[in-house]
């Protein structure tokens, strides 16, 4: 059972920030996802929502602002950190072997960003990392585009009830991405419902759940025939990990 800390360990440490990916990388995760948009001026930028409000002291769209600009943005939950970049956070990750979960995120009007996808695989492979990195969304087209720019690098759709509203279901929905080749991680609270189908569609060696963070869920998803486990919490999901093998 592989453990990915999500955003680094969000509810340890403040998401997406240069100092939580430091942190994780000392609790033994085998993977860490992160997010990532663009500046106006084509900066791939590490950050989850396309509005700068929730997680930062500024507001409006990220892709509304320069890398410059948003290097004066201050993240909160830190001690004055600002919206990190994908080179700074390879730089994290880059000495490790930890492997790494992109995810592509759509604009503040919901439409992928124009030559992210493209930024993002000549930056991994550049930095010879793209065997340790998992390109991931929740739209079917952008995995498709994925498919075909990186026919080697892995891949993973993100699954919720949103998307099984908005493609026909779960049924079809799993299907649709193990049609493209993808890992699928299932929004835990779904998957609970359809655990054993799931299984059958997909295959318990590219089934995870997300985001288990108690004890008792992580417990519970730890015991499933799934492959791995996207927590806030990946400490404690490592430990009851540990303690089942003890």
């Amino acid at each position: 059972m592989r453990i990915i800390g999500h955003r680094g360990a969000r509810n340890i440490w403040a998401e997406n920030s240069l100092s939580g990916f430091r942190n994780v990388c000392a609790l033994g995760v085998d993977a860490v996802e992160l997010d990532v948009h663009l500046s106006i001026d084509g900066e791939i930028t590490v950050i989850h929502d396309p509005l700068l409000e929730r997680t930062t002291d500024h507001r409006g769209p990220v892709a509304h602002l320069s890398r410059a600009a948003l290097a004066k943005v201050t993240l909160d939950d830190t001690l004055g950190e600002t919206i990190p970049t994908l080179p700074e956070v390879l730089d994290v990750f880059g000495p490790t072997g930890i492997e790494l979960e992109i995810e592509m995120k759509m604009d503040a009007y919901g439409n992928p960003y124009p030559g992210l996808l493209d930024k993002v695989i000549a930056l991994v492979e550049a930095r010879k990392m793209a065997s340790r990195v998992v390109l991931t969304c929740f739209v079917p087209e952008v995995i498709e585009e994925i498919r075909a720019k990186a026919p080697r690098m892995r891949r993973l759709a993100s699954v919720d009830r949103r998307s099984c509203e908005a493609f026909g279901g779960v049924d079809r929905t799993l299907q649709r991405f193990v049609d493209l080749g993808c890992i699928i991680a299932v929004e835990q609270s779904l998957l609970r419902l359809c655990v054993d189908r799931a299984v059958g569609i997909v295959g318990r060696d590219k089934l995870g759940a997300w985001v288990p963070n108690t004890v008792r869920d992580l417990d519970f998803w730890l015991g499933q025939p799934i492959a791995q486990i996207t927590s806030d919490r990946p400490d404690l999901a490592l430990m009851l990990r540990a303690a089942r093998k003890a």
